[in-house]
């Protein structure tokens, strides 16, 4: 691990997003835009920063944009796949914490080192 380099916090928004039904379905392009801006304005509740936080979202919700914070990352195929390759590269070099309740995502991420929190860690009720 490097001594310098932030922790990577890993967003599965299409999974966080869909974690509470508030009409988020009619403009998922919308609702990825309020988590990426929530992560933005509150980080990670509980994580002391500086944190590197990386929003991947899919499907509808392609073509958000980074803001200062928060990167986002339009997975080209699958949004599973494409975390698990983030956190591939980086949970060698530095802590990674990815936030889902995907059980097959969090047994796929741990298994290459990563800590996992629910949705609810970023996205109260």
């Amino acid at each position: 691990m490097e001594d310098n380099a932030p922790p990577l916090v890993v967003v599965d928004a299409a999974n966080v997003v869909g974690s509470v039904p508030d009409g988020w379905w009619r403009d998922r392009r919308g609702a990825a835009e309020r988590l990426r801006d929530r992560l933005a304005a509150d980080g990670v509740p509980g994580r002391a920063g500086p944190l590197d936080i990386v929003l991947v979202v899919e499907g509808a919700a392609r073509g958000v944009e980074s803001v200062p914070g928060v990167r986002v990352e339009s997975a080209p195929g699958s949004g599973d796949d494409h975390m698990v390759d983030l956190v591939a590269r980086a949970a060698q070099h530095r802590p990674v914490l990815v936030v889902t309740a995907d059980r097959e995502l969090r047994r796929r991420v741990t298994g290459l080192g990563a800590e996992v929190a629910g949705p609810r860690t970023v996205r109260p009720v």
